[in-house]
């Protein structure tokens, strides 16, 4: 599988995923720990992807999505955008309904 097969099955299968540097628990960046904290504070699980630890992905994500930087939130296959983008859709409550429509309610509770 090359890599962006890779990048269109990690969207495919995650309703919500960030591709950031390091983890939500260990962010390598302020912007990634900035866009995480965002993505936690809306309390639905989402999938990550260290670009550190995957330069393949790193490099062809960018192509992929002609977007340069990161850390970069996909949603529903979706370019939502960066730590800018992604900080402001949180403080006015864009985000948070944006991830409820996209993850639905845990069907255990």
């Amino acid at each position: 599988m090359d890599v962006l097969d890779t990048i269109k099955q990690q969207l495919s299968e995650n309703p919500v995923i960030l591709y950031m540097k390091g983890s939500p628990n260990a962010p390598q960046c302020g912007f990634s720990q900035r866009t995480s904290q965002a993505v936690m504070g809306c309390n639905k699980r989402f999938a990550y992807v260290d670009i550190l630890a995957n330069q393949d992905v790193r490099e062809a994500l960018k192509q992929y999505a002609n977007w340069p930087t990161y850390p970069q939130l996909w949603v529903n296959g979706e370019l939502v955008g960066g730590c800018d983008i992604v900080t402001e859709m949180y403080e006015n409550g864009e985000l948070q309904a944006l991830i409820d429509a996209a993850v639905p309610a845990d069907s255990s509770d």
